[in-house]
């Protein structure tokens, strides 16, 4: 599974795994081990994936909220095209999936690496749970290419410069300041003072955070 086809199944799969983790209270221990084992499938698998990487049922709901990989980008482009027509300049943004094959991947990257980034801003991630992270993903038959790179992910020094260098245009820009707002809770002051400053990286400037921001408290 390619980049791409990971981070859209963790988006659509989420809203199914956390049903499915319910589903899991009533009839099994509970526990994680228990939802896996009552054959709920690979949804199940991506909900408890991505709701250990972003460290709680709560985000993952949150994130879960907003659907899939193109989804998330329309609401991304629109804010950033609103605040384009404000500045005097038209936009006509591209969505993930107008996109070739190889540069949907990359901007499947960026979007993966600031959900990781946002993941680590509360500093949650140990040891112990990057190791059940990539258990996790290594379920969803990723490929190796994808667990050495998720591997390298978790392993890095949160640093907000290096995760901004993967925003290879200001629409995609736009896109990871707005799923890094999605799964962090902006009452912690950690994770607040990383978005401000992912948000100075990514050359994001009041407007445009502004009009993000307003974007996703629309839906």
């Amino acid at each position: 599974m390619q980049l791409q086809g990971l981070l859209d199944h963790l988006l659509k799969s989420a809203g199914a795994g956390q049903g499915n983790a319910a589903a899991a209270g009533r009839t099994t221990d509970g526990g994680l081990g228990g939802m896996l084992n009552a054959d709920f499938g690979k949804g199940a698998i991506a909900g408890g994936a991505l709701g250990l990487l972003l460290g709680g049922n709560r985000k993952t709901r949150k994130l879960a909220t907003y659907g899939g990989l193109a989804a998330i980008g329309m609401m991304a482009y629109r804010a950033y095209g609103d605040y384009k027509q404000q500045q005097g300049a038209p936009a006509e943004p591209e969505t993930v999936d107008r996109l070739p094959p190889p540069q949907a991947e990359l901007h499947s990257e960026a979007i993966l690496k600031a959900l990781v980034a946002a993941a680590k801003a509360d500093g949650h991630i140990d040891a112990r749970e990057r190791e059940a992270i990539e258990g996790e993903f290594s379920r969803l038959d990723s490929g190796a290419d994808v667990q050495r790179w998720l591997h390298a992910e978790l392993e890095k020094p949160l640093d907000p410069a290096e995760v901004a260098r993967a925003a290879a245009t200001p629409e995609i820009a736009s896109e990871m300041y707005l799923a890094s707002l999605m799964a962090v809770d902006e009452q912690n002051y950690m994770e607040r003072a990383y978005l401000d400053e992912l948000a100075r990286q990514l050359g994001l400037d009041d407007a445009l955070k502004v009009k993000l921001e307003a974007q996703l408290r629309a839906v």
